[in-house]
This record gives structure tokens, sequence and C-alpha cells, in this order.
């Protein structure tokens, strides 16, 4: 590797992102926690809060729903500090222009980040909570891509000191499944807030049915239901089919990442990098489906909810991460046309075609 390249690798600089990418991860968990005890109004005023500086809160106000909320303010300052101190950074050590860029594009995020969380809090839209989440989720990927960058193993694969062609088709499929698991993200968002988690009451069956049905008189037994049994807020029509695409598109998310596993080990054999991140992937997805039952078996219990985002999260970043580094083709290594094609056209043998 030459000079230039090494003085890309800086390991601190590195360090520092990927403690940056835990804090962001962490701040979704409390996020998450926020948003299942349903405390995020418990401080009413922002960026005070109870009239207090946010960093000069009396002890006294931490506790109930307050914690969480308040725990979250304060773990988002941090959070923001970081991206800061990692943005300047970068912009005055790291020599690729399209790095410094992301890095300011990381602090206008997390800025636009905390005033969004402050409009959630001031306009006492439940909207805006969704689009903060979905935000929270799109920085965090963008957290770790740059912890990503700034490695030394981003470095030899760009230098083409790791050299393996994936496939066209093994990188479409995976990109696909990554953006329907960021679109499965929205919609989880978008049921938090509706508080249309429990919208179903049980799983695998929807209301005893595959299917369950959704006509007036239909949610009006569902509803009766849930005052004397659960004491959950009434349902509509909405809730039910969002919380059905939710669990179509779970199942198809288990199927596209599962054919991806089956793939990547076909193509690129089981030792190699893609394919054990990819079997990482397919457990993660097991494990998020399995907390998603979970979920709802127990009545939404906040530590099960949190810990559903919180794996969500993950599934989303290790698809964004095998897709990066599947797309990036390193200098070195020159496109390798299938062995099939140029046999069939011009005779030429499988075992020259790969040489070439």
């Amino acid at each position: 590797m030459n000079a230039k390249a090494q003085n890309r690798n800086d390991p601190w600089l590195h360090r520092f992102a990927v403690l940056t990418a835990v804090i962001t991860f962490l701040l979704l968990g409390i996020g998450g926690l926020v948003t299942s005890h349903e405390a995020g109004m418990s401080v009413p005023d922002w960026p005070t809060s109870y009239g207090y500086n946010m960093f000069a809160l009396p002890i006294k106000f931490w506790k109930g729903g307050a914690f969480f909320e308040h725990s979250h303010r304060l773990l988002a300052s941090g959070a923001g500090l970081l991206t800061t101190i990692l943005a300047v950074w970068i912009w005055l050590k790291d020599s690729r222009k399209w790095m410094k860029w992301l890095g300011v594009i990381a602090f206008l995020l997390v800025v636009a980040q905390g005033v969004l969380g402050g409009l959630r809090v001031t306009l006492k839209m439940d909207n805006l909570g969704v689009i903060h989440g979905v935000v929270a989720q799109s920085f965090f990927i963008l957290m770790c891509a740059i912890a990503l960058f700034t490695s030394r193993f981003w470095g030899k694969w760009s230098a083409g000191e790791k050299t393996f062609c994936v496939p066209r088709g093994l990188r479409t499929l995976a990109l696909a499944t990554t953006v329907l698991v960021f679109c499965q993200l929205v919609l989880g968002a978008t049921m938090r807030g509706q508080h249309a988690g429990l919208a179903i009451p049980d799983f695998p069956m929807a209301y005893g049915k595959i299917w369950p049905d959704t006509s007036a008189d239909a949610v009006a037994r569902y509803n009766a239901v849930r005052m004397d049994v659960i004491s959950e807020n009434p349902i509509k029509t909405f809730g039910i089919i969002l919380q059905m695409v939710h669990r179509i598109v779970a199942l198809a998310i288990f199927v596209l990442v599962a054919a991806g596993v089956w793939r990547s080990w076909r193509r690129l054999g089981g030792k190699n990098l893609l394919t054990k991140l990819a079997i990482f992937w397919l457990a993660l997805i097991i494990c998020q489906i399995a907390l998603g039952a979970w979920t709802i078996w127990s009545n939404k219990a906040a530590d099960v909810a949190t810990l559903h985002v919180l794996v969500g999260a993950l599934s989303l970043v290790t698809g964004a991460l095998w897709c990066i580094i599947a797309f990036r083709r390193p200098m070195s290594l020159p496109e390798i046309v299938p062995a099939t094609t140029i046999s069939g056209v011009f005779g030429t043998p499988p075992a020259m075609v790969a040489n070439k």
C-alpha cells in the first residue's frame, strides 16, 4: 500500500468513528425505550428541561418517563458532539474529498435529527416522531459506513489486496433486500407512531385467521375485546392492514436473505467474508422475527419491543455494509466475464477465461 493510502487509515480516527457508531446504536436503544414507555412527552419543553438548562436538571426530576426522555436528550447531545469532532477530524486529516463531504453530511444530519426531536416535543406531532426514527436509522448507517471507510480493511480492499469479484445478480439481490429492510423499518416506525403495534394481538394467526376480517363490524368487535381485556386504545382498519403488511414483508425479507446466503455460498465460497456476513445477516433476521412474535405475545413489553428495534437497526446496517463492500470494485481487479459466455461463443476453455 502506498504512503497516501496509509495516511487514509489513521487507526485513532477509525477507533473514534467506531465509538461514535456505538454511541449512536445506544441512542437508538434509549430512543426505543422512550417510545415503548410512551415517554416522548414526559419532559414537555425543549431545549430546556422543566425550565432548567438541559445539562443542569436536578436529580429529583429523573423519575418515571422523564428518566428515559432526559437520558435520551443527554446521550443525543453526546452523539452530536462526537459527530462534530469526527467531521472536523475527517476534514483535517483525511485526503479523500468525498470523505470530507461525508463528514459534513454526518454533521448536518445529526443537527437535523436534534431539531426534529425538539420539534416533536414543541409541536406535539406524532408524525414527526416517525420521521425522527427513520432519520435515526439513516444516521446509524452513515456512522457505520464512516467507520468502515476509515478502517484498514477498506484501505486494503480499495488497493486491491483483497481480490474477489461479487456477481452482479448477487449484488442486485443484496441491494434490493437492504432497501426492503429499510422500508420495513419505516413500516415499523409508522406502526409505533400510530400506536398500532398490537393492532393484531395474536401470532402467527391474525384474530384466528390467516388474513383477518377488516369489516367495520369486525373492527368494532376487536376494539370491544381490547378495551375489556388488555385496556388498549381503539384500532382502525388501517392499523390492522399495516400490521399484516409488516408481517408479509418480514417473510419476504427472510426468503431474500436466505437466498442471498445460498447464492453467496455457491458463488463465493463458505470462507468468503461476504458469505460469513450474509450468514450473520440471516441470523439477525431470524432473531428479528422471533422478537417481533415475542413483542406480540408479551403484550408489547418495553424491553422486548426495544430489542426488536435494535436488531432491526443491526439488520439494516449489515445489509448496507454488505452492499458497500460488494459494489466497491478493487482497483487492481478487472471485470471477470462469465466463463460460460466466452466458451459458448469462442470455445475458450474455462480455465483460460478465469486467468484472463
